[in-house]
Parts: structure tokens; C-alpha cells; sequence
């Protein structure tokens, strides 16, 4: 029997429409959720500012959001373990469970990878800005009493940085550099402290992105890069200045090298002066999606075997997650919860979030890290 809901679409460029919708009663496997909380990503506010992320366009209405918490309203057949009124992360990413990608637990990178709110996939995969969702069973994740609703919303861009910092393989003692002080580069920041870093720095173009990391210690340094161009557009002046960046985040020219950078922009000049700040034998993990084609000092890596590790999204993390927030003083994970500094309730304020989302600060000048659409 079919139930209407309500949920946010999206039908052209900044064209947000709330309508209604039916859901059908979950099937075998699944869960019905009412969805609570839904954090906006970088890749919402792309494909609500210009309907489109990249060269992926979207072909149909849809409805946004990924990042995503709620409660379980309804068990279908063959689900245990689970009833009605329980609270629950949303893994949003749907593998085809078989290929040899997934078999060897990369499901991450499955080529017939369904992800809720991407366009990536026709028919496209609805995402969590709706009333309630049919999800299957075993991708929701248990809250216990002590992780809110909203911190099951933050596992999501949560699990990319411990996807990230288990793919950097830290050294015990290791020094970290985070370029990018949004919300996953302030998490990564976290899992650092998890992982026992001797010592977090991060940098960005907002000063009070960093100087937040500082204050509720996710790092111990925080540099600010200043908003600067290369004298000219050729090769030679572009790796200067990211030569110029290396040696601001080292502290001075002769500043020591960092064991592990990791690149949150996608910024061309920030992974060009990732490269010139990891040590000899260092690593730059490639965590931010930014311009698809870049100019790169290869070299510069080669010579000193400098790895370059993508990362891309996450697989088997949701459940450690979970296990870390509801321990997050014991293991000294930082207080992500300060992450979320602006909320939004109901679908009809999404024009407004996503407006919000989309500045450094909001008209008051304060902050915006995370914002959240409460439902």
C-alpha cells in the first residue's frame, strides 16, 4: 500500500520545488526511513547551482542530499535486527555486490555504483531530501543513545575522512598537513587526532575556517593562505607560487616537510603545493574533486617518491564511525557536532539552506562549516 510524502526536487539551475510523492511499503530486505536530518555537500550545491556536477548532468527531476539520519518507520520481510522507532545512519552508496571490485571490498568503486542524490546513474537515485525513504536493511547503521540524529548525518562525509587517513597508512608520530578547512578537511583533521598524529596543520583562504580548527582542536596549527595570483599564466609562475604556498604551510623555506598532505580543494595551486610539502617517501592523498585537468610537478614527486593516492568516497567505514562517536572522548575524536552551524527545518527553507550553504558566512558574519536540513 502506497503512502504520500513529501520531498524537495530539484527541476533546473537554483529551482527547488517541494511536492509530493508516493512510497510504496518497503520490500523484502528493506527499511523504510523517515528521514530527520540532511546535511549539504559540495556536490548538492553543485547540481543546485547549475544543474549539472561536472560533465554529469542531471536528466530528470531530483531530489538532492546524501549526507543523511533518521528513524525507522517500517521493517520489510527478511529484515532482522531492526523495528519501528529505531535511529539510523543512511549509507547512500547501492554496489552491484558482484563485480570483482566489490568482492574484494572496494565496493566504493563499483562501476554500477546507485548513489542517492547523484545523476551519475538513469533513472537517477533519489536522494534523502524527501519525506521517507525504502533503503536497503544493511546499509543503516544503529544509533545508540549517546550519537544524535545529526551526527548520523555527519557520518557520511565522517566516513570519507577515515577513508582517507586509512589509505594514507600514517607512521606512528607522522606529521599531517590538511589543506582545506571545510567540513571533510576538518574531519579529517579529527581522524587524525584519532590516529595519533604528533601534529595536525591546516590551511586555507578563510581565516576562520582555520582559526575554528584551532580553537575546538581538530589541529594544532592553522595557516592562512592568502588570496594570491601567479605573476603570469605560464607553467614556470603557477609552481612558483605553489612553491611559495609549500614554504607558508612549512613555516619558511627551511620549514621540514610534512609525512602525509592531504588535498581537500581540487584546487590545481593547492595539490601543486601538496606535492612540494610532503617529505621524501610522503604521501598526498587527493581527496578534493576539483578541475578534472591539471598541470603537475611529476617530478618533484618522482625524484623524492612523494605517493600520489586518490581517494574516492569510502567503503566498510559506517560501522567504525558509529563505534568512534559513541566513544568519541576515549579515542579523542574531536567534537564534530560544532561541524553544524547552521540549521534549516522543513523542505520549504531548502532555497535557503542551499543559499546559506553556499558562503564562507552568513549575513550576520558568522561562520558556515555544515548546514543541515532537519525534517
Amino acid at each position: 500500500m502506497s503512502q504520500t510524502i513529501t520531498a524537495s526536487v530539484l527541476h533546473g539551475p537554483q529551482d527547488l520545488h517541494t511536492e509530493n510523492r508516493s512510497i510504496d511499503a518497503p520490500s523484502e530486505g528493506e527499511l523504510q526511513i523517515s528521514v530527520k536530518a540532511t546535511g549539504i555537500c559540495g556536490s548538492d550545491l553543485h547540481y543546485y547551482k547549475h544543474y549539472r556536477n561536472g560533465d554529469i548532468l542531471i536528466r530528470e527531476p531530483m531530489s538532492l542530499g546524501h549526507e543523511s539520519a533518521g528513524i525507522v518507520e517500517a521493517v520489510g520481510s527478511g529484515v532482522s535486527g531492526f523495528q519501528p522507532g529505531d535511529r539510523v545512519a543512511l549509507e547512500v552508496g547501492l554496489s552491484c555486490k558482484t563485480c570483482k571490485l566489490c568482492q574484494a571490498g572496494k565496493y566504493n568503486l563499483c562501476p554500477q555504483m546507485r548513489f542517492r542524490g547523484s545523476a551519475k546513474a538513469f533513472p537517477h537515485f533519489q536522494g534523502t531530501l524527501q519525506g521517507r525513504i525504502n533503503h536497503p536493511a544493511s546499509m543503516c547503521f544503529k544509533l545508540p543513545e549517546n550519537v544524535s540524529t545529526e551526527e548520523g548525518a555527519l557520518l557520511e562525509p565522517l566516513s570519507v575522512a577515515i577513508h582517507a587517513v586509512r589509505r594514507a597508512k600514517l607512521s606512528p608520530g607522522a606529521r599531517a598537513l590538511v589543506i582545506g578547512a571545510g567540513a571533510v578537511g576538518l574531519l579529517v583533521a579529527a581522524m587524525l587526532r584519532v590516529e595519533k598524529a604528533s601534529s595536525v596543520t591546516i590551511a586555507d583562504i578563510e581565516s576562520a575556517r582555520v582559526e575554528f580548527a584551532t580553537a575546538n582542536g581538530f589541529a594544532d596549527n592553522a595557516v592562512v593562505v592568502p588570496r594570491k595570483r601567479p605573476e603570469n599564466d605560464t607553467s614556470e609562475a603557477k609552481l612558483a607560487l605553489a612553491q611559495e604556498t609549500s614554504a607558508l604551510f612549512r613555516g619558511g623555506e627551511s620549514g621540514e616537510q610534512f609525512d602525509v598532505v592531504f588535498e581537500c580543494t581540487g584546487v590545481e595551486a593547492c595539490v601543486q603545493a601538496g606535492i612540494y610539502s610532503a617529505a621524501a617517501a610522503g604521501r598526498l592523498m587527493i581527496i578534493g574533486m576539483g578541475t578534472p585537468v591539471q598541470t603537475l610537478p611529476l617530478l618533484a614527486a618522482a625524484l623524492r617518491e612523494v605517493d600520489i593516492v586518490g581517494v574516492f568516497r569510502y567503503a566498510n567505514t559506517y560501522q567504525y564511525g558509529v563505534d568512534l562517536l559513541a566513544k568519541r572522548e576515549s579515542v579523542g575524536l574531536p567534537d564534530i557536532r560544532k561541524l553544524v552551524t547552521h540549521r534549516f527545518s522543513g523542505f520549504e527553507k531548502a532555497p535557503d539552506a542551499f543559499a546559506t550553504a553556499s558562503r564562507p558566512a552568513d549575513d550576520k558574519g558568522q561562520l558556515v562549516i555544515k548546514v543541515v536540513i532537519e525534517t
